[in-house]
């Protein structure tokens, strides 16, 4: 599903843990990661037991339990949650255009051209792009922003439907899904035999061995992506230079700042064999190397993201400082952005979360409201000012908030366990319950669910 960025990696990168507080308090629902959707993603595609696949890119059969109409269905379950935590799409519909047509252009002559592609820019400022199995990519305004010319953003693109094409989130899944079983079979295995303690303990590492080989895609998979996407990006007529360009940019821009893309290559190693891989393929493209970098269109097209430019840098200093646990150095970051780009959706929850890990909640809702009032349609703004009103122990309200954003985007388990929280808050204990339980049935680990069984164990409502 992800190309430059990791699965589980949230949306709003810090150089290294939150504080605890923080962490409660962060944009992103917390159990709601990439990761767990690809895991989710499998498990759901279990059922189907496909089999044999032919693989669109090298035209071999190869086993798979992810069938194309999984991919689909994946695709459009998980990925309007994927775009709303990274603050929803960019509101200019000139950007979004222009990159829709580099990527529908290079779409055309993939491997997979009948794929229902999509392709947006979304708000958040960490620096990544993304693609989902079913063809749905995104690039963030924090890496376009660094981005020179055209070929650079037809490499970025290609590189994602590269992925898509080599159906490398379908094997993931796969993989992922084969482990789950093993490690199932061997904990019912050892329950069997009263080895209960030792069964819980295999049964809790099936989850992080899963994880763990969902973190991020194989180097294998890597090289075929970056040689798809550079095979797509000259059919599609432009210089083969321009992926060398987009990896020597992130090599050098790591070096300056490497806190602005360590959720990429965290995942996403930018090593120098990469690019000098790179380099050399594009020498094979004799034909190609004189076509054109289109720079000028590029600086055209996209003028005015390019002059948000000072805003996310600060909101990427803000996240460095959120990483550090200086939330007053975050926040001041976070205000000066919103100076430079007043009614930044992204900045104005920031600066909510972080007066909301200071307890602050009543001014943290006034920064969260003002989102919302930024941007109507995008439901992560009900979703921070539902923990403000929790904060405030207003649970009508919170009920409220979480209940519109379970109903613009549904499937989300954390949305379940904070309807729980407002209904505890309103003394309708066995609404709460109910919610618990439910939200139990998905995640078992975590703050949350801890929090969750406890209170069921408090009231005698464990079971039933």
């Amino acid at each position: 599903m992800n190309g430059f960025q990791g699965l589980d990696a949230p949306s709003t990168p810090p150089s290294k843990d939150w504080t605890a507080r923080a962490t409660r308090h962060r944009a992103a629902p917390p159990q709601w990661t990439r990761r767990r959707m690809l895991a989710a993603g499998a498990s759901a595609a279990a059922g189907t037991l496909v089999g044999c696949v032919t693989n669109p890119v090298t035209g071999r059969r190869e086993f798979s339990l992810v069938s194309p109409a999984d991919e689909l269905a994946i695709d459009q379950q998980y990925a309007p949650h994927q775009f709303s935590a990274d603050y929803g799409a960019l509101k200019d519909p000139g950007v979004q255009s222009y990159v829709a047509e580099v990527g529908q252009r290079l779409a055309l002559v993939s491997h997979r051209p009948t794929m229902p592609y999509s392709f947006r820019v979304v708000r958040a400022s960490y620096v990544n792009a993304y693609a989902f199995p079913g063809g749905s990519i995104a690039a963030t305004r924090g890496i376009l922003v660094h981005l020179d010319n055209e070929a650079q953003l037809a490499a970025l693109l290609g590189h994602e439907i590269g992925h898509v094409c080599a159906r490398h989130a379908a094997r993931q899944m796969t993989t992922a899904l084969i482990t789950q079983v093993l490690l199932a079979s061997a904990a019912v295995a050892l329950e069997q035999s009263r080895h209960r303690r030792t069964a819980a303990m295999i049964a809790g590492l099936g989850g992080l061995g899963a994880g763990l080989l969902l973190a991020r895609y194989s180097r294998e998979d890597e090289r075929q992506a970056d040689t798809l996407g550079m095979e797509y990006m000259v059919r599609a007529g432009y210089s083969p230079a321009g992926m060398v360009q987009l990896m020597d940019l992130l090599v050098q821009q790591e070096r300056r700042t490497p806190s602005a893309l360590e959720v990429m290559f965290s995942t996403h190693p930018m090593s120098r064999e990469r690019r000098d891989t790179a380099a050399e393929r594009a020498r094979t493209y004799a034909d190609a190397a004189n076509a054109s970098l289109h720079r000028e269109r590029f600086m055209d097209r996209t003028a005015s993201l390019r002059a948000q430019r000072p805003g996310i840098e600060a909101i990427q200093r803000g996240d460095e400082a959120l990483g550090r646990g200086d939330l007053a150095t975050a926040e001041e970051a976070y205000r000066t952005a919103l100076r430079v780009c007043p009614d930044d959706y992204e900045a104005l929850l920031k600066t909510s979360l972080c007066l909301l890990a200071r307890d602050r909640p009543a001014e943290a809702r006034r920064w969260a409201e003002q989102a919302r009032q930024s941007d109507p349609d995008e439901p992560m703004a009900l979703y921070v000012l539902g923990r403000t009103a929790l904060a405030l122990r207003d649970g009508e309200h919170a009920l409220h908030c979480f209940t519109e954003y379970g109903r613009r985007l549904p499937g989300n388990p954390m949305t379940v366990f904070y309807k729980g929280r407002s209904y505890e808050l309103l003394g309708r204990r066995l609404e709460a319950a109910r919610h618990y339980r439910q939200f139990l049935a998905t995640v078992q680990e975590g703050e949350e669910a801890d929090y969750a069984r406890r209170r069921l164990i408090e009231w005698n409502m464990a079971a039933g």
